[in-house]
């Protein structure tokens, strides 16, 4: 299995991210964080900033709302052009239109649930995602320590997807190293979203080194 890795702007410079983008093109992604302060505490960006970064950057976009009112949000940042739109369970009223919606926008559609919220209902309509996140850590700020409890729920969903034979991938987000990418590609994640890991130094070196440590579970496997 080929492991994708979608470094996170979060840790970029926000002056520069035009500049920062461009250095990690090695990349198969650029995981782009939009957070309204209100779903969760932290602001970043909005739509007239996802849409120029679509159109320079060297790799899709996959993004991820932290917003409030996912059902009426997650279709407009579909209509940027983004590879791949995720929005957050918890801000959701409809999961399985709010997808719809984004699909027919034309993007990959996505749902992230945060460390304590239950996987199941949304393994029960596994055909409406392209893509599952689960949140290795509490959403709204990068740094964060990798929780290892959450694997349990990652084990769960990689069951149900392979159970199921669609190709829904499993992304995992926050805390990531080159320690801990290797549990989490044990348990069954095939896209890692990575800040600090890749922006603290060379980019174009540590996504190497992470995609280095991520073979290592297939290669003994």
């Amino acid at each position: 299995m080929s492991i994708r890795i979608s470094p996170s702007i979060l840790s970029a410079d926000f002056a520069n991210l035009e500049r920062d983008l461009q250095r990690i093109s090695s990349a198969d992604l650029v995981h782009v964080d939009v957070m309204d302060g209100h779903f969760v505490p932290n602001l970043t960006l909005g739509l007239p900033v996802v849409q120029r970064l679509g159109e320079v950057s060297p790799v899709p976009l996959d993004l991820h709302l932290m917003i409030d009112d996912a059902d009426r949000w997650a279709p407009r940042y579909a209509e940027t052009g983004a590879f791949s739109v995720t929005f957050s369970a918890e801000a959701a009223t409809d999961p399985v239109s709010t997808a719809r919606a984004i699909r027919s926008n034309g993007a990959r559609a996505s749902v992230a649930v945060k460390p304590g919220t239950d996987l199941e209902p949304y393994l029960q309509t596994l055909d409406a995602y392209d893509m599952i996140l689960v949140m290795t850590v509490e959403p709204g700020f990068g740094g964060q320590s990798f929780m290892p409890e959450t694997m349990a729920k990652l084990t769960r969903a990689r069951a149900a997807v392979s159970a199921s034979g669609l190709d829904v991938w499993l992304e995992v987000d926050g805390g990531i190293t080159t320690e801990t990418i290797v549990t989490a590609v044990e348990n069954g994640a095939d896209t890692v979203v990575a800040g600090s890991a890749v922006y603290g130094g060379s980019p174009v070196d540590n996504i190497a080194a992470l995609r280095a440590a991520a073979a290592t579970v297939a290669l003994t496997s």
